[in-house]
Order: C-alpha cells, then structure tokens, then sequence
C-alpha cells in the first residue's frame, strides 16, 4: 500500500566538520498538502532545503520518498523522481527570452530540412504562454526578456516551469521575501492552485502572517533543531508567532501598537 506521505525525513542531522547544521529532524509531508517551514534567520532552513534537493546527503537519519529509503547524489536525481526546488533568486536569465528561460536545459527539437536539429521556438512560445496562463500570467509575447518581467511573476515563471515538468513535490524558498503586498498574494494563490492539481508543497518563509493563511501543516526550525510539526487545526497563529525566535518581542510590539490604535 502506498505511504500517505510523499516525503518523510526521520531523524536527520546534517554535518559540516564539527559545525551542526541539522540535528535530529523530522518532518511529514503528505501527498497534496502545503507544509510550510519556519525559522529565523540562521535557524537551519537553507540546509533542510538542500537535504530535500539532493545537494547535501544526511549525514545521518533516514530520508524517504514515496515510503522509499534514498540517499540522492546530485539535485538531478532528486528531480528525476519528481522533487524540484525554486530557490529565491530562481535561476532564470533576465536576458534571455521566458520561452527559453521555461525551457532552459530541455529545449523542444525539430529538424530543419529535415535533417539539422534546431530548438522550436513556435512550439516554445506557445508552451510557455498557455502554461503562465494557467497560472494567471497573460505574456502576449514569450520571446520577451524574463528582465521585463515583475518578481511575482518571475516566480510564476519558475513555479509553471516546475509543473510543467512534473514536479510531484514543489520546495519554495522564500518565495514571497522579495515581493510587495500583491505580488505576495498572487504567490499564495498560485501556492494554492498547484496543491488543488495534487502536488505536494514545502513552503519555506520566516513570515507567519504569508504561512498562516496557506498552510495545512507547519515544521518550526530554531538552530538547526526542530521545535515540532503541527496540524493547522492544532496551532494558532500567534502560537506559531510566539515559538519563532523572536516571535514574543514581535507580538508583543503589536499588540503595543495596537493598544495606542485603540
């Protein structure tokens, strides 16, 4: 029987020398839920992402995919089996076109005379547009620099690639730090129409009030260690707030402010 989790990491600590990046995490991701990661600063999410990704090996405890014990060498056999990550500065080329930016690496092939194989651009065009306008981006023209484009929108682009693909597990890196108030919504709506196609989601953020909303599930991450995983059933916001490091001094200012308001 299949697990319910798509991604299970049991007990995992993560070493650099005599440095503890990770120490004893565990975390549960179950197939087609938003699980968001939260942590300060320095709190350990940087190495957990790149543990999931296939960058960095445990250097001990047990990772699982699909109920499958791995141990992955390289960021490219985490994607073969459906694990991709969209880091914060996405790896998108500002110079280059959103068709070859969505393409990058996996370019569609025709041959010319039919014998001299060149990328199809016509077939590229068209691919990148229909999928950002699934996502709610209208490009008129795919053969436009990425660099024209918003960072809510880049980040669409580099989400709408990973689909594409056939990501069955998305890893967002701080998706929303860079963005203002609206791009940040149509982040989190994006967030929410890949979890309704059934694909399982990290959202990494130190933004309680972006994760909150979005989430069915939390990790909290202090010093490389885990403070726990909770059911948003089972926590409150300002519980969440106050376990984050720094999160008393943070309520503790709004609620100042919002006494001198009233």
């Amino acid at each position: 029987m299949a697990s319910e989790y798509i991604l299970e990491l049991d007990n995992v600590s993560k070493y650099f020398g005599t440095v503890i990046a990770l120490q004893d995490v565990t975390l549960r991701l179950r197939r087609g839920e938003v699980h968001c990661l939260l942590g300060d600063n320095g709190a350990g999410k940087s190495t957990l992402i790149k543990t999931l990704a296939g960058v960095h090996r445990p250097s001990t405890g047990d990772y699982r995919v699909e109920g499958e014990s791995v141990k992955f060498s390289s960021p490219r056999e985490a994607l073969d089996r459906g694990i991709a990550t969209v880091y914060q500065d996405l790896a998108l080329v500002p110079l280059m076109s959103v068709a070859r930016n969505f393409f990058a690496g996996r370019e569609p092939r025709r041959k010319l005379f039919g014998v001299i194989p060149v990328i199809d651009m016509s077939y590229a065009n068209e691919v990148a547009r229909e999928k950002l306008s699934e996502m709610g981006i209208n490009v008129r023209d795919a053969g436009q620099p990425v660099g024209t484009m918003s960072g809510g929108e880049r980040q669409c682009l580099a989400i709408a690639r990973a689909i594409h693909f056939g990501a069955k597990v998305l890893i967002l890196d701080e998706p929303t730090a860079a963005l203002g108030v609206k791009q940040s919504a149509n982040v989190l709506k994006l967030i929410h129409k890949a979890r309704k196609r059934g694909i399982s989601i990290i959202f990494i953020t130190h933004n309680v009030h972006h994760a909150y909303p979005i989430a069915d599930s939390f990790t909290l991450l202090n010093r490389g260690q885990s403070m726990g995983s909770f059911a948003k059933s089972d926590i409150t916001k300002e519980a969440v707030l106050e376990m984050m490091a720094g999160g008393t001094e943070i309520q503790s200012l709004v609620d100042e402010l919002e006494g001198r308001a009233a």
